[in-house]
């Protein structure tokens, strides 16, 4: 193997690029003007508006408290657990309008989006986001019903006589 490349100049002189990194796409930030992140949450048919800015950790969900609109204990879990996982607990106050589902797919659908959110707010939160599976959607959605059958997979009942 005479030929073997050995170093990223020989690289970038192959590839006729003038230098590798260039080529390698390092992560921005990405805010707007009032420098909040948004990105959009989805599980089942829950679909999460999340904006996200640095704060005191107060959680809003269609105007109301996290405590109000999401009452159940488990469910105000599920929305601390991006942030715990990425250690940034009480950093960032977050503005979420959900649609659709119901309150555990909304819970859901704002989880995903505070998670990318917070990779698009500081691109070194990505990792540990990533490695827990907050980035990726739940695909998993309801399956809808065929025709010659009494649900999604039921059939009618089978009658000898």
């Amino acid at each position: 193997m005479a030929d073997q490349i050995n170093t990223l100049e020989e690289l970038s002189a192959v590839a006729g690029v003038e230098t590798v990194a260039e080529e390698i796409v390092s992560r921005e930030p990405v805010r707007d003007e009032l420098g909040r992140s948004y990105a959009t949450g989805k599980r089942k048919d829950a679909v999460a508006r999340v904006w996200i800015k640095p704060g005191s950790g107060k959680v809003t969900v269609n105007g109301k408290d996290q405590d109000k609109y999401f009452a159940r204990p488990v469910l105000q879990l599920i929305l601390r657990q991006p942030f715990q996982v990425a250690g940034v607990e009480g950093e960032f106050d977050v503005v979420a309008t959900v649609k659709g589902g119901g309150l555990t797919g909304q819970a859901g659908a704002v989880k995903h989006g505070i998670s990318k959110a917070l990779q698009l707010y500081d691109p070194n939160l990505r990792a540990a986001l990533k490695a827990a599976g907050f980035l990726t959607r739940d695909s998993r959605v309801v399956e809808r019903k065929k025709f010659g059958r009494r649900k999604a997979r039921r059939s009618f009942q089978f009658s000898k006589r």
